[in-house]
């Protein structure tokens, strides 16, 4: 175990413990603030299938998680008025007009509402999800498969470019890089967000060990069930599509997207390729624990804050990517957690729901960052293994545990009253 963790947390450090195999490569950190405070900033494994060590410096791709980083960026413009969230998209990117999407908003874009979901689409190979200025030249030309604003599919790999090529553009520089540098790293004064890795710190990056590429697009046999699975969606009446979910998952040849290729790293792909340290997560999410300021920075005020964590498709609503209700947010959504019992080295813990008020984003694999206002809490964190002693989602499901459980007892809570929610 390397770097710092304030005694009151050692819980944290015995969750990070079940975030990594036994015995076999992989690695992972976590960083927590709680009231402002750092108090955890912890590195655990390999971040390599050679054994160098992980620590709390090192960048690893954090999927998803990318898209909270991507909006949290676009909300910075929107505190400073640059950018207004019921204002359509082609104000500030002229050609995104065509298609019939001169209305789609800002604030669509940002809640997965534009109808945009599908990458297949806009591709014929997967290294052109590598070209910035293929993809937004795609998604200008886009038809929405749904009338924006009228239903909603998670933008799995589209949200990144979407919300991105408005932030470039309204901040008038060159490349996705300079965002990131400009309204978040540069301001926060950390060097852990990266969307788009420099030459220079390409060694800083783990290595995925174990499974280390997408899932491949599915064969004839799999297209063949996901028109089955169609029908009985619409027989049921599950707003899920499966083939609109298929092309929004599954651009082609994406099996052969390797996620320790130097390419890969190197491009901007602002819903799927986040390279972070948990540190520089865990203080970007401080802020927005904190009515949106960190250490005498500001990053948003509380009106766009407030805005930007509100729900915006309803508990009740499964939206044509995903099979299951989302709590869907501008750019985030609900903490999630589950009823379980967690033994945690000689103690267990029960697994509370996270307070009503916690939001963030978390990544496929096992990476995260979120925070709980109520609590003064937030976390990040980040792994190059899909699999440690517990499986890929649970982990981050088990550091939430565990976090709001040293909290509590910080701060006298009751963990009943904390779940009351």
């Amino acid at each position: 175990m390397r770097g710092t963790v304030h005694p009151s947390f050692r819980l944290v450090e015995d969750a990070l413990r079940l975030c990594v195999p036994e015995g076999r490569p992989g690695g992972a950190a976590v960083s927590v603030y709680h009231h402002g405070v750092k108090v955890v900033d912890l590195a655990h494994g390999t971040a390599d299938a050679k054994g160098e060590p992980f620590t709390p410096q090192t960048l690893a791709v954090s999927m998803s998680t990318t898209k909270g980083v991507a909006a949290t960026a676009l909300h910075v413009l929107v505190a400073r008025g640059e950018v207004r969230l019921d204002d359509p998209v082609a104000r500030y990117w002229p050609e995104f007009a065509q298609a019939g999407k001169a209305r789609v908003t800002v604030r669509q874009a940002l809640a997965h509402q534009a109808g945009l979901h599908e990458v297949a689409p806009l591709v014929s190979r997967f290294e052109q999800l590598y070209d910035w200025d293929h993809m937004v030249g795609a998604l200008a030309r886009a038809t929405p498969r749904h009338a924006p604003g009228e239903d909603f599919g998670y933008h799995a790999f589209t949200y990144g470019w979407l919300v991105g090529e408005i932030t470039r553009r309204v901040l008038g520089v060159a490349t996705y890089p300079e965002v990131l540098d400009a309204l978040l790293g540069g301001p926060l004064g950390v060097d852990g967000l990266r969307c788009g890795v420099a030459d220079a710190d390409l060694g800083r990056c783990a290595d995925m060990v174990g499974l280390r590429t997408l899932p491949p697009v599915p064969g004839m046999a799999a297209r063949g069930a996901t028109f089955a699975l169609d029908q009985l969606a619409s027989a049921v009446r599950l707003n899920t599509a499966p083939r609109e979910a298929a092309a929004a998952l599954f651009p082609p040849g994406i099996g052969g997207l390797d996620l320790n290729d130097e390419a890969f790293r190197k491009a901007s792909m602002p819903a799927v390729n986040g390279h972070f340290t948990a540190s520089a997560l865990a203080k970007l999410y401080a802020a927005l624990a904190s009515d949106g300021s960190i250490d005498g920075v500001r990053l948003l005020d509380r009106r766009t804050l407030d805005e930007a964590r509100r729900d915006h498709n309803g508990y009740a609503t499964v939206c044509r990517v995903i099979p299951f209700p989302l709590r869907i947010k501008l750019g985030y959504h609900r903490a999630i957690s589950l009823g379980l019992r967690l033994p945690l080295g000689p103690r267990a813990l029960d697994l509370g729901v996270a307070s009503p008020e916690s939001f963030g984003h978390f990544g496929f694999g096992g990476s995260g960052a979120w925070a709980d206002p109520e609590r003064g809490l937030s976390v990040g964190l980040v792994t190059n293994v899909f699999f440690g002693k517990l499986p890929m989602d649970l982990r981050t499901v088990a550091i939430a545990t565990a976090a709001a459980a040293a909290a509590d007892r910080v701060d006298g809570r009751s963990p009943l009253r904390a779940r009351a929610g």
